[in-house]
């Protein structure tokens, strides 16, 4: 499974990035709205941190200023992949951009119909957003297990992409069905790393080594 960051904060990515464990950045206008800073400036910026894609999405509602607008996004960087809404509009955008062989992330998926549309236009990515989903009632990864069935059936080579990841626990169901790609907050992506007995493990580590009064260096 491919980890990409959910963030704007090229610090944080910069962290992240450093660990090898990076494949990609996903950004959205409310997450560079935090950032307080130029939208193209700070999108221009992460596509330096990371080799894996960058998603930067437009913001216009119809066909013909998407175009437009993707046109200046992908003109960033060679990294970039344009972030469509779920619309007829932005479906009509993605199946233009893939033609061209521009990646597209086809973005606020809530139900599995609307992922084999996606798939059918030819989307790089598809978003499904799982905590969202979980928060009035539905159980998220049921979306995931219907998309990732669908995609299987029909041989479709859009990836899936949990976004809305709210946990560790979230990854690991996603891991588990076979999802290709999640998206989280940094603090997620550390999150995976932590145990309570790999702690303690090196609590005591460190405590027997203290005593034999040795250094390494």
């Amino acid at each position: 499974m491919k980890f990409f960051a959910d963030t704007a904060d090229v610090a944080e990515i910069a962290d992240l990035a450093a660990t090898g464990l990076l494949d990609g950045v996903t950004t959205n206008p409310s997450l560079i709205a935090k950032s307080g800073r130029n939208f193209l400036e700070v999108v221009k910026e992460i596509c330096g941190l990371v080799e894996g894609p960058v998603s930067a999405e437009v913001v216009a509602p119809d066909h013909a200023t998407m175009m437009k607008e993707a046109a200046v996004l992908r003109a960033l960087a060679p990294n970039i992949c344009i972030k469509l809404p779920l619309t007829i509009d932005g479906l009509k955008t993605c199946k233009a951009l893939t033609a061209e062989g521009v990646k597209t992330n086809v973005t606020l998926c809530f139900s599995a119909n609307q992922a084999l549309l996606a798939a059918k236009a030819g989307a790089t990515y598809i978003s499904p957003f799982v905590g969202r989903l979980d928060d009035i009632g539905h159980d998220g990864m049921e979306l995931i297990q219907d998309i990732r069935t669908i995609y299987d059936n029909y041989d479709f080579q859009t990836e899936i992409l949990v976004a809305s990841v709210r946990s560790p626990v979230h990854v690991l169901a996603a891991a588990r069905i076979g999802a290709d790609v999640a998206t989280m907050p940094p603090a997620v992506i550390r999150q995976l790393a932590n145990h309570a007995l790999t702690d303690k493990g090196l609590a005591a580590f460190e405590a027997d080594w203290a005593k034999t009064g040795q250094s390494i260096l």
